[in-house]
């Protein structure tokens, strides 16, 4: 017979996120690693349904997508600001 042991406390100093960066951070690289290790460890009887694994894919594939988004439209903000700094200033002088 085999018992599962389940610690409820969290180890000091952890807070159940990755250590030293926050869920926020996870990357391409990331989400690599986490599919290589779930195709290792899957039960070769009872494999992953492929269907599971393509909706895993597309919704990284359109996070990716959402972030790349974020990151131009922060870009065009920064340039418009200083657009409106620079015509403020041309204008005060």
């Amino acid at each position: 017979m085999i018992t599962s042991v389940t610690n409820t406390t969290p180890a000091p100093g952890t807070t159940g996120q990755v250590q030293g960066r926050g869920m926020d951070s996870l990357g391409q690289g990331d989400f690599l690693k986490l599919l290589t290790v779930q195709m290792q460890q899957q039960d070769p009887f009872d494999p992953v349904d492929n269907k599971e694994m393509l909706a895993q894919m597309a919704q990284f594939s359109s996070l990716a997508g959402v972030a790349e988004t974020n990151a131009s439209l922060e870009r065009i903000a920064d340039k418009l600001d200083l657009l409106i700094n620079a015509t403020t200033t041309a204008s005060d002088t």
